[in-house]
């Protein structure tokens, strides 16, 4: 942990009202804590400790900031433990609901990865589109939901949310693959294969499309797997993000190439769970592999101003 030693010290030491008696505590030397004291009031900008004649007493700066080192001691205690418990953790059961795009796309590679890491687990992978699988999750149907776009949901939590930008995808020797940025009416004069209403990515190629753009003639799919195996033969063109084609990326087989009507309008990958329920060893152990995977470029980069992810208990 970060600084964990000098949150230790402030703690002990607001605990106990004197350095000499944290110093003993915590069987380390009286002016090592307080030159870090020192160094960290001097970080901040103000006295954390009133200095009196019998001992140290938390000013209100000290005040604030001691709920924040506790919390975060706890946190950190939380987060140990259950490495721990991961550490002895052979076997277990997995279910996670997403939507058809993504268990045809991503998420297959992840799934295979960690169960080759660890044979002994059991994993489901269920497709739903995005109401039911939110049911799912919510019901305890399902330990893990993934989905683009998820409505709000007080009842389920996020463990990772991430932010990634519409594109256009295409093969290394398509006219338009060397284009910085490309505009839909450029794409239009190709055969187009785009997501079927069923899918986030259709909501969002017509609420920035122009009016006079007609792509009715265009196939439809809900499947991401067979958008990428069309769009690798020239002249077609897909629309996807970088997540969806990551590995294909890697190996060069398709380029991605921004259009300009898609920008600002990213899709927001969630990856949720129910939100008073915390979450099982084994289903905490997939989770955690799902967003290092995507936090690593396994698959994609995010194309956000925000974080990359954003690990927290809250609501969605």
């Amino acid at each position: 942990m970060l600084h964990g030693r000098l949150l230790r010290y402030v703690d002990e030491v607001a605990r106990s009202g004197s350095i000499r008696k944290a110093a003993a505590r915590l069987n380390v030397a009286s002016s090592a804590i307080n030159r870090q004291i020192l160094a960290l009031e001097e970080e901040i900008g103000s006295p954390i400790f009133e200095r009196m004649p019998r001992g140290l007493r938390l000013t209100t700066a000290g005040e604030l900031l001691i709920g924040h080192v506790r919390q975060t001691l706890k946190e950190h205690d939380r987060v140990r433990a259950r490495i721990e418990s991961l550490k002895g953790l052979r076997r277990g059961e997995v279910t996670i609901v997403t939507t058809s795009g993504i268990a045809g796309g991503f998420l297959a590679g992840i799934v295979s990865r960690f169960v080759a890491a660890h044979p002994g687990f059991k994993v489901r992978v269920f497709t739903s589109p995005r109401d039911a699988a939110i049911a799912a999750v919510t019901s305890g149907e399902a330990d893990l939901g993934l989905a683009y776009n998820l409505p709000h949901n007080p009842r389920l939590a996020s463990f990772y949310r991430a932010n990634f930008q519409l594109g256009a995808i295409m093969a290394p020797g398509h006219p338009l693959a060397r284009r910085v940025s490309i505009r839909l009416s450029d794409c239009v004069q190709f055969p187009l294969i785009v997501a079927d209403s069923s899918m986030s990515i259709r909501d969002v190629i017509e609420a920035r499309a122009p009016a006079d753009l007609d792509i009715s003639l265009a196939i439809e799919s809900n499947s991401i797997g067979f958008m990428k195996r069309m769009a690798a033969t020239v002249p077609n063109i897909s629309f996807l993000n970088p997540v969806d084609v990551g590995e294909e990326l890697e190996r060069g087989s398709l380029v991605f190439v921004p259009v300009r009507e898609l920008q600002g309008q990213p899709q927001v990958l969630s990856l949720v769970h129910r939100s008073r329920a915390p979450l099982e060893n084994a289903a905490h152990l997939l989770a955690t592999k799902i967003c290092a995977s995507l936090d690593q470029g396994a698959a994609a980069e995010p194309a956000s101003a925000e974080p990359v992810s954003v690990r927290k208990k809250a609501a969605l």
